[in-house]
Parts: C-alpha cells; structure tokens; sequence
C-alpha cells in the first residue's frame, strides 16, 4: 500500500515475492548469511557441513535467514521459528537454540556488542542475496536511485564503506 517515505534503506533483501508488493532499487549490498552462537556451545568448534545439520536453529518468521536455514543448512530438526530478532537472541542466550543466521552485518553486530559470550562462527558463501532500497511499487524514484547507486559502484564508494 501507500507508504509515508519516498524510499527504506534497512538493509532489505530483495526477494521476488517481495517484489510483487513493493520496488526495489539495483543492489547495493552482496549478502552473505552468517552464524552466531554462545561460545561455549559444540557448534563454536564443531561446525562441519555434516555437524550443522545435527543442531536446533531458531530464527524470525518471514526472513532469507529462515529460508537459509531450510534451504542451504538443512537441519535434521526443524528451526524455531520466532517474532522477532529480540526473541531470537533470547532464545540463544537461554539455550533454546543451539544458533541463529543473519545477514553477516547483523551477526557481527550481534556478537561484538549486544550478547556478550557469542561468536560468529561462520560465514556462508553468497547465495545471490542483496540488499536494496524499499519503495511504494512502481515509484519513478527509483530510476534515480539506480543511477546514484551505479555511480557509487563505479567509483569505489560502495567498496570503500564495507571496508
């Protein structure tokens, strides 16, 4: 629906059931999913491809880390699925979930500054995933938009502020 902004830049990934709702602009971040757990957790050291599939994962309803969670990591029991990322990193704190998956900024966020004891464990390959700016469908926008973005790429900007 109508929305009060002319565009959302908060970290968004672009999905193509999200875009039958909304517009997105050209990507300006390459998402990588990562993992975070309590450091005195078995999945801090024991984290194979074959041993992720062996923990209980809890993750918000709706998000590509969800979806990354079934789709690539394949756990042999199914995640738990919460409201929101405040709950999620309950659950982890009080153990009833061995880790949880977001997007790498999140995850280092998560770990350095808001629960103390955690690590990011790992970091997956991309999938494809980006981010891009929200917008009401089919705002004229973001053609401007895409062309900043273009110029930003171009020039190195966006490199230089993931650095």
């Amino acid at each position: 629906g109508p929305k009060k902004f002319d565009f959302d830049i908060n970290e968004i990934s672009y999905t193509p059931q999200r875009a039958t709702a909304v517009t997105f602009s050209n990507s300006y971040y390459d998402v990588q999913q990562a993992l975070v757990a309590l450091k005195s957790s078995p999945i801090a050291t024991k984290h194979s491809s074959a041993q992720l599939k062996t923990y209980v994962y809890g993750d918000q309803v709706g998000t590509t880390s969800l979806a990354f969670i079934t789709s690539q990591i394949q756990p042999t029991a199914q995640p738990k699925v919460f409201q929101t990322l405040n709950d999620v990193k309950q659950a982890l704190q009080t153990k009833q979930i061995a880790a949880l998956v977001t997007d790498t900024p999140t995850a280092q966020f998560i770990s350095s500054s808001e629960i103390p004891g955690t690590k990011m464990v790992a970091q997956f390959p991309s999938t494809g995933e980006h981010y891009g700016l929200l917008f009401s469908k089919g705002n004229p926008l973001v053609g401007c938009v895409n062309k900043a973005i273009a110029t930003l790429k171009s020039n190195g900007t966006l490199q230089q502020l993931q650095k």
